[in-house]
């Protein structure tokens, strides 16, 4: 399966015309893999606005208790400035009771998030069901 024979003589060495497919395919494959398995894992770097609360007035059902957090982390049940510790002891205490009242939390616009979140984790870990988040509305 020799393109040329042993005597080199006749008419010399000549050029192939045709382009061999077969690489340029096996790359164009290779790179669609990498890109189908990569796009995804590039979704986490997408930057959103989270969007402002439009609240609308409700009439509490009962007497809820007041969770404030403010600027500087600080906890407050209804007024009084509690810790940590003292507010997991308050959630067991309100997750045990048979009418468990509504919890309304009322975070600092400038708290950081993550006083927030462990708010919440420590009500959810204390099996509080009612809860809520106070905001103002939009001024139009």
């Amino acid at each position: 399966m020799a393109f040329g024979g042993f005597d080199q003589n006749k008419g010399g060495g000549h050029t192939v015309a045709e382009i061999n497919m077969i690489p340029l395919i096996d790359v164009m494959l290779v790179l669609l893999v990498i890109f189908m398995i990569t796009a995804p894992l590039m979704t986490h770097a997408v930057k959103i606005d989270l969007p402002k609360a439009s609240s609308v007035p409700q009439q509490p059902s009962d007497d809820p208790i007041a969770l404030s957090v403010d600027g500087e982390g600080k906890l407050f049940w209804n007024q009084e400035q509690i810790d940590r510790t003292v507010l997991n002891q308050r959630l067991a205490d309100i997750a045990l009771s048979p009418q468990q009242p509504e919890l309304h939390i009322r975070a600092d616009q400038n708290v950081p998030y993550h006083f927030v979140a462990e708010t919440l984790a420590d009500a959810a870990k204390a099996g509080v069901s009612k809860i809520g988040f106070v905001s103002e509305p939009e001024k139009k």
